[in-house]
């Protein structure tokens, strides 16, 4: 197993990147996300196929993420350090979705059906682009606010890193998940000014512990608090005795 050191580099450099492909994607897409004629337009395929490449990169940098914490995490709570792993490859499966189809807008638009006429192109091009709407609420707002409520909590109680950046999260995760309710329920748009100022804290969370992790690693902590580490630690037991040997 690599150091804790070079995790906690390559946990941060995860968190980095799916700062700059999240942000990047969003801004190459945005002719195919705000476009309603895009289908049967000039289109501007090459940059939404850029921008399909930084998700991919941002839905691999998400799980790298997750698994370059889970040595170190599992230590302290293997329960929560695996609801991590799984919520954040839930977060990726569901970007990997979003990006699908979009490109199946560049696919229809590239190539239409045959005899299919543009009206009917038109509506499966928004009902397309529609579905990259709702997973873009189900991944970066519900499901990020779900995992990054779990790890804050595991990095608040271990003290791997400094519990005002565990605190960060603890705030933001529940921030934006909320925000996703109301969201959910039209009370604002997600692309909006109050949608954007509900997702500040989460986004500082990440930035925060990203260059904590990388500039100074984990905090040391004293004890192993899993069983088997624990168990690793005790002398062994002679037959027939109760008490460890040299006891």
């Amino acid at each position: 197993m690599a150091s804790p050191r070079k995790l906690a580099t390559a946990a941060g450099v995860c968190y980095l990147v799916t700062h700059v492909t999240s942000i990047g994607g969003l801004i190459l897409y945005s002719p195919v996300l705000h476009d309603a004629d895009y289908i049967v337009g000039r289109g501007a395929d090459t940059r939404v196929l850029l921008g399909a490449l930084f998700e991919v990169v941002l839905a691999i940098a998400i799980v790298g993420s997750a698994f370059a914490l889970f040595p170190v995490t599992r230590r302290h709570s293997e329960g929560l350090a695996v609801g991590y792993v799984g919520l954040r490859t839930l977060e990726a499966a569901v970007i990997a979705v979003g990006i699908v189809s979009l490109l199946s807008v560049v696919t229809l638009r590239q190539h239409p059906p045959q005899g299919a006429d543009p009206a009917s192109l038109l509506t499966t091009g928004r009902a397309l682009v529609a579905v990259h709407d709702w997973t873009f609420l189900l991944g970066p707002d519900f499901i990020c606010g779900a995992n990054t409520t779990v790890v804050a909590y595991l990095m608040y109680r271990s003290q791997l890193v400094p519990r005002f950046i565990a605190v960060l999260g603890l705030v933001g995760g529940p921030l934006i998940f909320a925000s996703a309710i109301a969201e959910l329920f039209g009370l604002y748009q997600q692309v909006s000014g109050v949608g954007a100022l509900t997702a500040i804290p989460v986004f500082v969370w990440e930035l925060t512990l990203a260059i904590w992790l990388i500039v100074k690693g984990f905090k040391p902590t004293t004890g192993a608090t899993d069983a088997t580490a624990a168990g690793h630690d005790r002398p062994p037991i002679r037959a027939g005795s109760k008490r460890p040997a040299g006891a």
